[in-house]
């Protein structure tokens, strides 16, 4: 089977990799990968923003199936456009996407819908927003969300009135996140465990995929800034069956039959950010894409073709049975360039990638990554590598994962030191 794969970050290393495992793989393609992505197919010099390029060179090569890696082209319509031309897509059309690609569609969605999410209130206008900021009925912290894309930074948190105020007007001023950022959402604080659940949809039935628990914050401790992700591991061991089965009725079954009733019907991955609080889950956000670095850490852990699994999602014929998963644990410890996700330099040769690269379990998937003049790899992102280790149990899995990040080095690098610690020392306990 001939693929293309759009994109270039670490989610679509880990899904080329994935795809390049499957006995049916024919032709891989990624549009337009990196440097990490190239040893697992052939690289097309096309933007994920250029829908036009995109659907014109799919249907001149006749490609079996197309996998949209991010959330942008999806919102502008690819996955629409692909499947006009009759070319099966995994990705949802962008009717469907619209649940990630507006904060303020998705909240009043759950809202019509009954699906649990923090109490919010939604503002265009800057006086408007700063009279509820300031009210003294006001309690904080607060949460302010620019409602369109953002590349995940358009998430704050605020503790006072003054500050809450200073990144309303940043964003409704367009100033913060540009036209993304001219609608806001203000919402209450969820307090509890977050957590990632992510279920594939052929638009009519749905079947869970593997239970992970990511890293936002850039600092030990969850300190610092607000990241698209700074490690990851799988499977939680927060969500169990009895938390699976709350979020499967109280979330993602009404979500995916009301995108339905409302003529949206959803097809592809669904990710939903959930805060498992001490009345019960509540939805943070939607993707309409794998997350990131989510993604590295349920790609290994598959038993079975991941090929087959995105083709029979993307025509209609998911299976009617639960997907089977290693034993194995797996853990993803994300190497980032320093200063990020503030401003950070590009252009820094990495060393160690082929040392840590050959040991036992451990996959290294590039997320910003490039080649120089000389053929070096070199960083040319915020999030430059997600190094990702197999092993028996969580302990074993993170021991290798570190094991491999110790043999990498780029000036300026900087990853967190207890990516899974919590959940290691949890297991321990119990």
């Amino acid at each position: 089977m001939d693929v293309l794969l759009i994109g270039s970050g670490g989610r679509e290393h880990a899904l080329a990799w994935a795809l390049r495992c499957s006995p049916r793989i024919g032709h891989l393609r990624i549009a337009p990968g990196n440097a990490g992505i190239a040893h697992e197919g052939e690289l097309v010099d096309i933007s994920p923003s250029d829908v036009d390029g995109i659907v014109g060179h799919a249907t001149s090569n006749g490609y079996e199936l197309v996998v949209v890696g991010p959330e942008a082209p999806l919102v502008d319509g690819l996955a629409d456009r692909l499947q006009e031309a009759e070319i099966p897509v995994f990705g949802a059309s962008a009717r469907a996407a619209e649940l990630e690609g507006s904060k303020i569609f998705a909240k009043r969605f759950m809202s019509r819908h009954g699906i649990p999410t923090a109490a919010f209130e939604l503002f265009r206008d800057l006086d408007n927003a700063r009279q509820y900021l300031e009210s003294v009925e006001r309690t904080y912290p607060l949460v302010i969300k620019a409602d369109g894309l953002a590349a995940g930074k358009g998430v704050l948190i605020v503790d006072e009135a003054r500050t809450a105020v200073e990144v309303a007007e940043g964003m409704l001023s367009g100033r913060s996140f540009g036209e993304a950022g001219r609608r806001i959402v203000v919402e209450e604080r969820l307090v509890g465990r977050e957590a990632s659940f992510f279920v594939l949809s052929d638009g009519r039935d749905f079947v869970e995929l593997a239970t992970c628990q990511d890293y936002k914050r850039a600092l030990d401790g969850d300190g610092g800034l607000n990241t698209g992700g700074m490690g990851t591991y799988s499977p939680s061991v927060f969500l169990d069956e009895a938390a699976r089965r709350e979020i499967v009725d109280s979330i993602v079954r009404p979500t995916i039959d009301g995108m339905a009733d409302d003529e949206r019907q959803y097809r592809g991955v669904l990710y939903v950010g959930v805060m498992i609080t001490e009345t019960g889950p509540k939805v943070l956000e939607y993707n309409a894409r794998f997350g990131d670095p989510e993604t590295q850490v349920m790609m290994p852990r598959l038993d079975g073709d991941w090929l087959e699994v995105l083709h029979a999602c993307a025509t209609g014929n998911l299976p009617d049975r639960a997907l089977r998963w290693k034993s194995e644990a797996a853990v993803c410890v994300v190497m980032t360039s320093g200063g990020y996700p503030g401003s950070y330099a590009k252009g820094a040769p990495i060393d160690g990638l082929d040392r840590a690269g050959e040991l036992d379990g451990v996959v290294i998937f590039h997320a910003g990554t490039s080649r120089d003049g000389n053929g070096r790899v070199v960083t040319s992102g915020g999030r430059v590598l997600g190094v990702t280790a197999l092993g028996e149990d969580l302990a074993a899995a993170r021991r290798r994962a570190y094991e491999a990040v110790d043999l990498i080095h780029w000036e300026g690098e900087h990853h967190r030191l207890d990516i899974a610690e919590d959940a290691v020392t949890r297991l321990a306990r119990s």
